[in-house]
């Protein structure tokens, strides 16, 4: 298990924002994880990445404690907030050059990866413009790149697809399926639910702070016979 998260429970005064919940996800795996505004996924997302304190509970990522062992579990993750944050006087290239240098890598490995990615999800004509400069979109593409930067085994993402054209969509999609597929795992929270029926191996769906289903995307469909995810997220969450 890349990450375990056991009786994760976080309150903002008296409000329960997250409730005591645990999940694991494997090597390898694309982890979905759906619910409404306010069911406490940013929450979750911001407490696995070390951003935010919790109230109870253990999260362990590559076999490292966040609160113990906290820069070396951040060492192997990757993150993509769902507002993308860039330096604006730093030009792309820049930006992702600081990402690179805070993880340690070698000036060889840092110019490769960042050809790579600037291929991949074609931004090279616009690596040496300030960052001020760019589109929301633009600012998207730097940020995914960033959280592949340093070849991480856990990537942490919320809402990837903000601001994406189509094509760029596509390919970040199937970066993370092939990222996935070569032993990568990824933490997926997300409101589109075609894209979590897409590329996700199981999902874990959320509602005022409990998860109320995990596992097979299948398996629940056949189970409440249902032909897609959104009638079974609308079933699930109806009564909660």
């Amino acid at each position: 298990m890349i990450l375990i998260v056991d009786g994760l429970t976080k309150k903002y005064g008296d409000v329960i924002a997250v409730n005591n919940i645990s999940f694991n996800i494997e090597q390898g795996k694309i982890f979905g994880f759906i619910g409404p505004n306010g069911a406490g996924k940013t929450t979750t997302i911001k407490s696995i990445a070390g951003l935010i304190s919790f109230d109870e509970g253990n999260i362990t990522v590559n076999d490292c404690n966040i609160i113990k062992e906290s820069e070396k579990a951040k060492s192997v993750m990757g993150y993509i907030p769902d507002t993308p944050f860039l330096y604006d006087k730093l030009t792309g290239k820049e930006f992702l050059y600081f990402i690179a240098r805070i993880f340690k890598m070698t000036k060889n490995h840092i110019e490769k990866n960042i050809d790579k990615y600037a291929s991949l999800f074609e931004f090279e004509d616009y690596m040496d413009l300030k960052t001020e400069d760019y589109s929301h979109g633009m600012k998207q593409r730097i940020i995914i790149a960033s959280a592949f930067i340093h070849d991480p085994k856990l990537i942490l993402i919320d809402e990837p697809m903000v601001g994406l054209d189509p094509k760029i969509a596509k390919i970040v999609k199937d970066t993370l399926r092939k990222y996935a597929n070569n032993g990568g795992s990824v933490f997926l929270s997300t409101h589109t639910l075609s894209l979590a029926e897409e590329i996700c191996d199981e999902i874990g769906i959320m509602n005022k702070g409990n998860i109320v289903y995990k596992g097979n995307i299948d398996n629940l469909k056949d189970k409440l016979k249902k032909d897609n995810l959104e009638e079974l997220f609308l079933e699930i969450t109806k009564n909660e």
